[in-house]
């Protein structure tokens, strides 16, 4: 194949993948800017080997790994400069807006933690990849993919899940 045809496949593949490549950076990032600087990376360390991608690979598995490995890399040298908000003020209200804001909720919870966690349930849940094609993106076993998304999902669940109220009697003993 020539280059001036692997150029022209290239192209068509980021007319075509954009959009859901862009989206699983955001929801890796949680900031657009940094979404779009993500995906433009993976995308330029693609097509360096696309030749071999396209041999060797399926191109969406490629860049969605290179996505991954290159998010976590980022996270790592970058601390976040701005001091994440308490649970207790970023509580959700009963307003029309209660929806956006556990969607906004849920993403600040996604982006706590670990890396490949949150890899694994953006992959899993927002991307709706199948276990083994999740696996085969983050070159790991599926028993892998099956216990981050355990974790990473219970710890969410605990994370979001209303605090239990107190009995009277217990409030009484503290107030007393």
């Amino acid at each position: 194949m020539s280059r001036h045809e692997d150029d022209e496949q290239f192209r068509l593949f980021v007319q075509r993948q954009w959009g859901p490549l862009l989206r699983t950076a955001y929801l890796l990032t949680g900031d657009r800017g940094a979404a779009e600087d993500l995906t433009q990376s993976a995308l330029e360390k693609t097509h360096r080997r696309w030749g071999r991608v396209l041999r060797r690979d399926a191109p969406e598995v490629y860049v969605r790994r290179a996505m991954v490995n290159t998010a976590i890399s980022w996270r790592r040298r970058r601390r976040p400069l701005e001091v994440p908000l308490l649970t207790s003020d970023s509580a959700p209200t009963t307003d029309a807006y209660a929806q956006v804001e556990e969607r906004q909720l849920l993403l600040t919870l996604l982006r706590r933690l670990p890396p490949r966690t949150q890899a694994v349930l953006v992959l899993r849940y927002f991307e709706d990849l199948s276990e083994a094609d999740t696996a085969k993106v983050l070159d790991c076993s599926i028993g892998s993919v099956k216990s981050q998304a355990s974790r990473g999902l219970a710890r969410l669940r605990n994370e979001l899940a209303p605090p239990a109220p107190q009995s009277p009697v217990r409030l009484e003993e503290e107030l007393a």
